[in-house]
């Protein structure tokens, strides 16, 4: 019963209701090329592989109305001198939260394109403040197959993407945290994980040190009520929640080329509905997507389109307020 709720749900919120029922949703996109990672070329072609599915007219036809043209972030002269791929990632999150600041007093849901989840810096930094400048508690809705809640004390791997969130809450490499702008670290208490399945010896244990607050896939999977309660908890906690997802959350047969996927994961019809059911939140107001594999892995649209699901579930959740 559980899926054949689930099923109807997606139908209801995402296929059956026109957008031209609903007022148009505002939306504000920003692209952020810059992910940190070392020993590849700099400027991830991520976020333009799923721009180039023609993102204007399809956010159109979902019912959205872009508040200005599409946002594609870059260094500016001065920066471009500073070194370092850590450094200049995070530099590239400072402009990326200024662009999400400026596009706030169009009141849209913001949805960043990321290289990777290293971008999400840029987005919690951008969304701290309001329109008229004051101050925000902002909540962090982190779906991912991985908990990204390594330290460098902790990592297997080595990888900065393995660590945002730690980063995020104050635990690690705080230079990179400041110079995005987030000054203060996000309180544990703001932030959920959810879909998370393979974690770090040594990452498993700090999940169990900090009793992280998660939902499962198939919390996911059944809309369940724990997931609605968490984000409703959350809400209460916070004035603002985004929503950050790492594409290798998704069933592998759904981000072909992916090299971090992990079996288990849930479709993104799933994730859809229940990215539109967290939207159907007044606080849930941003939304960002990383990870896609880019055309030269994935040929046949598979992974972009995946995300495209996604962007359409958040849009057709602010619809249903």
């Amino acid at each position: 019963m559980p899926r054949l709720y689930n099923v109807l749900l997606v139908t209801i919120l995402v296929l059956a209701v026109p957008a031209t029922a609903h007022a148009s949703i505002k939306v504000d996109v920003i692209k952020n090329p810059y992910g940190g990672s070392r020993n590849v070329p700099e400027l991830s072609t991520n976020p333009d592989y799923i721009h180039a599915a023609g993102l204007e007219r399809l956010i159109s036809e979902w019912g959205g109305e872009l508040v200005r043209p599409i946002q594609d972030i870059r260094l500016d002269l001065e920066q471009e001198e500073r070194y370092g791929a850590w450094n200049r990632m995070a530099l590239a999150n400072a402009n990326f939260a200024d662009a999400v600041r400026e596009g706030l007093k169009n009141d849209p849901i913001t949805i960043g394109l990321h290289a990777n989840c290293n971008d999400l810096l840029g987005m919690l930094s951008g969304l701290k403040y309001d329109a008229e400048g004051n101050a925000r508690k902002v909540g962090l809705v982190f779906i991912d197959a991985h908990g990204d809640f390594n330290t460098p004390e902790t990592t297997l791997s080595g990888m900065l993407g393995g660590m945002p969130v730690a980063v995020a809450a104050g635990h690690a490499l705080h230079n990179i945290r400041k110079t995005t702008g987030l000054n203060e670290p996000l309180p544990m208490s703001h932030i959920v994980w959810g879909g998370v399945r393979d974690l770090d010896p040594l990452e498993a244990e700090r999940f169990e040190e900090y009793d992280v607050q998660q939902f499962s896939v198939q919390d996911i999977r059944e809309l369940s009520a724990s997931l609605k309660k968490q984000i409703d908890e959350l809400a209460d906690r916070v004035d603002v929640i985004y929503v950050h997802i790492d594409m290798d959350v998704l069933d592998p047969a759904e981000v072909p080329g992916h090299d971090l996927a992990v079996g288990g994961g849930p479709s993104s019809e799933d994730l859809a509905a229940a990215i539109a059911l967290m939207f159907e939140n007044p606080k849930t107001s941003a939304l960002g997507i990383a990870s896609t594999p880019a055309f030269n892995l994935d040929p046949d649209g598979v992974s972009r389109q995946a995300a495209l699901n996604l962007i359409e579930g958040a849009i057709r959740g602010a619809q249903a307020r």
